[in-house]
Order: structure tokens, then C-alpha cells, then sequence
């Protein structure tokens, strides 16, 4: 009798020690656990010690930590009837832990799909440009909407990042040439530009050119002096007409007064 008693209570002990063990449950600092009693919602388990009372009581962990969820890529069409894959990051922190249980089933994925539908219908609205060009603020509108939606939910959307849009090949070959042809324009734009400044600096210099008649020799002889640094070259001298002329004229004239000189005969050299 005492051998069948000392067992009796050790299997008592032991009943007694599982049921502790299971009545004892310890929330972590990032969660908050769902107490319900008899199936209905009775309160937020605190992080640290809680008790429960099995069969009578019954939690749900819920992580409260800010959560990065990759969207799948999804296949948009643009506002101008364009093609496009796109993909995203979102990220989504539960405000609201009852709420999170009680309003929706698996709320992560019920918010990831959200996003991909989403992301179709806000791409549907902006045209290629729009969406390329202003990225951020296509971000922040999808931010909004699924922040809005996901709201009765307890659920409190912090960011969504574009991470990557994907276009046609043919798209891609156009896109190249409309920027090829935006550089040329403005390079063709630059050069004359520059073409413009250089004529009017001409201009000025040749002002000054002519309102000072020794300047013009001194940057002949200055540009002859830079060509004459280099032994290899051959310089041909450019004289102005101007010159050319008053060699002409002094030319005529000498030879003008060499024929009214008359030589004078051998024999009066003698006398």
C-alpha cells in the first residue's frame, strides 16, 4: 500500500508541475498576446509573467516589431497605355494587437495583398514619365492608400520603397533614342550658344583692332612670334593691303624721280 501511495503522489507531483508549467506563459518585450476566455476576447497580456487557466483561457502572440514584406513584381498598365512590371518593399508595424486578431485573418497576408493590388491601381493612374521621374511621390501615394485601408485592421504602415520598374525591350530601345535625340538638341543648342558669345567677342576685338592702327602689328607680330617657336614650320607672312599700297605708291614714286634726274656726260666729269 505504501509503494502504490509513493506512486500515486509522484504522478500527482508531476500533473501538478505540467499544469503549472502550462499556466505560466511569458510575453517577450516586442509582443502582446490576445487573451480570450471561453472564446471571447478578454484582454492584452503585457510583456513579461501572465497567468492563464487551461482549457478556460486561450492567447495569440502577436509580434509588434516593424515588419519589411517583399511585393511580389506586378504587371501594371500606365495611364498612356504602357506595360510595366513593378515591385516594391513595404513596411508596416501592428499598432493595434486586438484589432490585428480580431478584424482580419492573417493580417500579413491580407497587407501584401493589399499592396499588389494597390500597386496596379496607382500605376494605372500616372503616365510612364510620371511614374519614372517622381518615384517618391507614387511611393507615398501607395503608403497613403494601404495606410488607410489597413487601419481598422491596428495596422500602421510606415514607408513603401520602389525597388525596381521593369520595361518592355522596345520601350527601352525608344526611351534610348528620345535621350540620345534630348542630347543633341542640346548640344546643337550649347555650340551655337557658344558660337554666338564667340562672334560678338570678335567683334569687339575687331573694334579695337581698328581704332588703334598699331594694334593690328603687334598681334601679327605676336601670332608670328608663336608660330616661330617651332624651327619645323614655315611661316608665310600676310601683310595688309594698306601696306601692300604704300609700297606701291612709294615704288612709283622713286622711280618718278630717278627718270627726272638727268646723268651727267663723262667729259663735263672731267672738266
Amino acid at each position: 500500500m505504501a509503494e502504490v501511495a509513493a506512486i500515486l503522489l509522484f504522478i500527482f507531483a508531476i500533473f501538478i508541475f505540467f499544469l503549472l508549467v502550462s499556466t505560466i506563459k511569458i510575453i517577450k518585450q516586442y509582443e502582446r498576446g490576445i487573451r480570450f476566455t471561453l472564446g471571447k476576447y478578454s484582454g492584452i497580456m503585457e510583456p513579461g509573467l501572465n497567468i492563464i487557466i487551461p482549457v478556460i483561457h486561450s492567447y495569440a502572440r502577436v509580434d509588434v516589431r516593424i515588419k519589411a514584406v517583399d511585393v511580389p513584381e506586378q504587371i501594371g498598365i500606365t495611364k498612356d497605355n504602357i506595360s510595366v512590371g513593378i515591385n516594391a518593399v513595404i513596411y508596416y508595424k501592428v499598432s493595434d494587437a486586438s484589432r490585428a486578431i480580431l478584424e482580419v485573418e492573417h493580417f500579413n497576408y491580407a497587407v501584401s495583398q493589399l499592396a499588389q493590388t494597390t500597386m496596379r491601381n496607382v500605376v494605372g493612374e500616372v503616365e510612364l514619365d510620371e511614374l519614372l521621374s517622381s518615384r517618391d511621390r507614387i511611393s507615398a501615394r501607395i503608403r497613403e492608400v494601404v495606410d488607410e485601408a489597413t487601419d481598422p485592421w491596428g495596422i500602421k504602415v510606415d514607408a513603401v520603397e520602389l525597388k525596381d520598374i521593369t520595361l518592355p525591350e522596345n520601350m527601352k530601345r525608344t526611351l534610348a533614342k528620345q535621350a540620345e535625340a534630348e542630347r543633341e538638341r542640346r548640344a546643337v543648342i550649347i555650340k551655337a550658344e557658344g558660337e554666338v558669345i564667340a562672334a560678338k567677342n570678335m567683334a569687339k576685338a575687331a573694334e579695337i583692332l581698328t581704332t588703334n592702327p598699331g594694334a593690328l602689328h603687334l598681334r601679327t607680330l605676336q601670332t608670328l612670334n608663336d608660330v616661330a617657336s617651332d624651327q619645323s614650320n614655315t611661316i608665310i607672312f600676310a601683310v595688309p593691303l594698306e601696306v601692300l599700297r604704300s609700297f606701291e605708291t612709294f615704288n612709283k614714286n622713286f622711280n618718278k624721280e630717278a627718270d627726272s634726274i638727268k646723268p651727267v656726260p663723262p667729259a663735263q666729269l672731267k672738266e
